[in-house]
């Protein structure tokens, strides 16, 4: 069986269970994945939940823990940080890398207390994106450990919390980590599949997602008996869907310059459609400014409920017509019609 690194030289790959229970359950993940070559076994050592009722780790007994698997596999290890202390902690017994999770890169009071804190340290930071989908708030996380002198900062896309998350734990929301790469190109950016998913037979199908897009890499909760697991046992692989899933993934290439002049040639194609998108969007908002004119002087409200309703559902209904997604054409009009509510809102304000 090939391994993950046979064919993703240059990705980045983390595997091992949510939670560190016992030295023992660490050594039968540690040694089914080691030929597998991960560049980090990764185990929480604290894990507060959303209720204390609820196993939140081991602490610091743990962390020797980890310090005898990296001796004994050779494998570098890393655990989540979310405080000053657990930072201390970790420099101590040798922790190779640390990941800030969601819920600390939400509160930056939190991440620049452990940015202070490892100031002077060269280790490995991966900063999972915020709970909520705010891009912002994820820059801040990354440039706050930045300014503090850390160069070896990653982007962890874990998916973000919304009112409904439909099938999966968290909302991939891949749009969100693209547009982070767009702006950082040289920030390399891995995802979690394993929140994302919260199933861990969606697991697989998320990892491939990662990878058509180019992120950099994967972080995978891994766990030599799923069942028993302490944390989030639903969404751990076993070691034997682990080597499948790297067994089966397709690693595209990314490089430009190997491009066929074919994708160029239809590339060309989309520029110019785009700008006819662009023109006709142009219009359309010339035809909301006209109404907008005739609804200041009849004293009538912007929102129209009724005709947004039936303009809604014809747009949908024709978009069938042409194989296009429904999703896509809600949130594309959406966002259109929000824009004509502003700018019809500000003609109505005017004087």
């Amino acid at each position: 069986m090939k391994t993950l690194k046979s064919g993703l030289i240059n990705k980045v790959l983390i595997a091992g269970p949510c939670s560190a229970e016992s030295y023992n359950q660490l050594d039968e993940i540690a040694k089914g994945i080691v030929q597998l070559s991960p560049d980090y076994f990764r185990a929480g050592v604290w894990k507060p939940r959303t209720r204390p009722s609820e196993f939140e780790g081991i602490g610091i007994e743990a962390l020797e823990w980890l310090r005898q698997i990296k001796k004994k596999y050779s494998l570098k290890v890393c655990t989540e940080v979310a405080n000053p202390n657990h930072v201390e902690q970790c420099l101590t017994f040798g922790i190779d890398a640390l990941w800030i999770g969601a819920r600390t890169t939400t509160n930056p009071f939190s991440v620049q207390d452990i940015a202070e804190a490892l100031k002077g340290e060269q280790l490995p930071i991966f900063v999972k994106n915020p709970l909520n989908p705010d891009l912002k708030l994820w820059i801040g996380a990354i440039e706050r450990l930045k300014k503090a002198g850390i160069e070896n900062v990653y982007a962890v896309h874990r998916g973000f919390s919304l009112t409904d998350n439909g099938t999966y734990r968290q909302t991939p929301l891949w749009q969100i980590p693209i547009e982070l790469k767009r702006i950082f190109p040289d920030l390399k950016i891995i995802c979690d599949p394993s929140h994302i998913a919260g199933k861990s037979e969606l697991v697989e199908s998320l990892s491939q997602t990662a990878m058509n897009i180019g992120l950099d890499g994967l972080m995978i909760e891994v766990h030599h008996n799923p069942q028993i697991a302490k944390t989030d046992a639903k969404q751990q692989l076993s070691i034997h869907q682990f080597k499948n899933l790297l067994n089966n993934l397709i690693i595209s290439k990314t490089e430009e310059n190997v491009l066929p002049e074919k994708i160029n040639i239809l590339r060309k194609e989309i520029d110019n459609i785009d700008n006819k998108l662009i023109e006709l969007l142009s219009e359309r908002m010339n035809v909301a400014n006209k109404i907008a004119q005739i609804k200041k002087e009849s004293n009538l409200s912007v929102l129209q409920v009724n005709r947004w309703n039936k303009l809604l559902s014809e747009r949908i209904e024709y978009s069938q017509t042409k194989q296009l997604s429904e999703s896509f054409i809600k949130e594309i009009f959406e966002q259109i019609h929000k824009e004509s509510v502003r700018v019809q809102d500000e003609i109505i304000k005017s004087k």
